[in-house]
């Protein structure tokens, strides 16, 4: 049996929405444990935004604990336009998805307009649309030089704005939409961390937003998020030119059949994990905690197959957005994520990461001291954050990674790594003065007690490294 130890190392990414969207309620929330607030940019409007930006600061300076903010735009995907109320539709039904709203309806038949009229040019009869994550199913029955009429094959209550996802086409729309480009400006000027970019089919869309931050003086790190067949196809060159991945499951499990979702997670984590790559879990963790206090014993085993599989982070989305349960959710991811911490032991380390210099086989010496000492902390001084993503990558079994820094957004970038806790910091001319200090702030903080082993890697602070350090608290 494992030791269940009180530091957390998969972190926990939650989303803002009504049911989240008050100081008291998140300050809760980050007492029960969370490191990133996600933002899904896919409904919400910049007012909004504003204030969910605020209160989440407000709650984290109020509480005194950080929390990064990650911006998810909602990229090249294509959705039904605004309809007053909502429409239920029947088997067998014609409906007629349009390129404007102000198109004039067909006699009886329903029309609803979409955001991305050029479909027309590029779906055929007999293709399959799947509607608000394949809850309802159209098939083409006709393309007409302003509409295209669909048969419906799974009936169901079409809302507004419901996404559509059409499996083993690839769309030509733009990596960045117009609303892309207008909520990244404005998530640029209140300081968000991370964009996550939906539906990333080649690496160039991800070097397209990643211009974009550099020609605006943003220096946030760029999610890419995986959703179709694309995306898998070019899953290598987008992981080299990204920052981070996010296996999204919800499109991503519509786009490809159902029984190959595992295999393709499984697969992405991978090769995430042989780049060096932070990875996020994302969609369904808890899903039935929207409504339930309790989660079931599938959604249970999924979060722990997640840790198995060493991901860097899991993500509640509708869960504490909109559910009943948002605090009880945090509860029970960190209780799920810990227990299954305190079961695992990867082989020890990453032994997948791709290695070139001499600085990151020096970071893996200091993992395998550190772990033949029985799973002890690890002591980094870090200005550029390159030496701290190397330690979490390798994934050193029970060894907490201790960062101490005087850079705030290397702190802010750290709460998406796998095993990092980041320390605010002042560096002295001395070395020594330095370390004594970051042991003492690890001993006040609860992180280590007296007699502790630590292992320090010192000469960052000095731009060299060349050496490790055993030190005895």
């Amino acid at each position: 049996m494992g030791k269940l130890t009180p530091f957390r190392f998969t972190k926990v990414i939650f989303t803002i929405g009504p049911a989240t969207l008050d100081v008291s309620v998140l300050r809760r929330m980050l007492r029960a444990g969370v490191d990133i607030c996600r933002i899904n940019m896919a409904h919400a409007s910049h007012e909004w935004t504003q204030k969910a930006i605020e209160v989440v600061r407000t709650a984290s300076i109020e509480e005194g604990r950080g929390v990064s903010i990650l911006m998810d735009i909602k990229g090249p995907e294509v959705r039904t336009g605004y309809i007053d109320g909502h429409i239920d539709l029947s088997e067998g039904q014609q409906i007629d998805l349009t390129q404007s709203p102000d198109a004039t309806p067909d006699g009886d038949i329903v029309s609803i307009d979409i955001n991305y009229p050029a479909l027309i040019d590029e779906v055929s009869v007999g293709d399959v649309l799947l509607v608000d994550s394949g809850l309802m199913r159209f098939e083409v029955q006709e393309v007409r030089i302003d509409r295209i009429r669909c048969c419906v094959v799974i009936p169901g209550r079409m809302g507004s704005r419901r996404h559509i996802n059409i499996p083993g086409k690839k769309i030509s729309l733009p990596a960045m939409t117009e609303k892309d480009v207008a909520d990244t400006k404005m998530g640029i000027g209140n300081g968000v961390d991370f964009f996550a970019l939906s539906f990333v089919r080649e690496s160039g869309d991800i070097e397209q937003l990643k211009k974009f931050l550099l020609d605006n003086q943003s220096k946030a790190k760029v999610v890419a998020k995986i959703e179709d067949q694309s995306g898998i196809e070019n899953l290598e060159e987008i992981l080299e030119v990204s920052d981070a991945l996010m296996v999204a499951r919800g499109d991503l499990g519509i786009e490809v059949p159902y029984e190959d979702l595992p295999i393709i997670q499984k697969q992405a984590v991978s090769s995430a994990l042989t780049l060096g790559k932070p990875v996020i879990m994302a969609t369904h963790l808890l899903e039935s905690m929207t409504e339930s206090p309790m989660p079931t014993r599938a959604e249970i085993t999924d979060v722990s197959n997640s840790v198995f599989e060493r991901v860097d982070c899991v993500m509640l989305s509708g869960e504490t957005s909109v559910g009943k349960h948002p605090v009880e959710c945090i509860n029970v991811i960190n209780k799920i994520t810990k227990n299954a911490e305190a079961h695992s032991d990867y082989g020890g380390y990453n032994h997948d990461l791709t290695l070139k210099t001499t600085r990151e086989k020096l970071m893996k010496s200091a993992v395998v001291l550190a772990l033949e000492l029985g799973g002890v902390g690890i002591v980094v001084f870090s200005s550029t954050g390159l030496h701290v993503r190397t330690l979490s990558a390798l994934r050193p079994y029970g060894c907490p990674i201790f960062v101490f820094t005087e850079r705030q957004e290397i702190i802010n970038e750290s709460r998406i790594l796998w095993g990092v806790k980041a320390f605010m910091s002042e560096f002295k001319d001395s070395q020594e003065a330095t370390i004594s200090d970051s042991i003492y702030r690890l001993q006040s903080e609860g992180c280590v007690d007296k007699g502790d082993q630590l292992i320090i890697v010192p000469n960052l602070l000095f731009g060299e490294v060349n050496m490790v350090q055993i030190r005895n608290v």
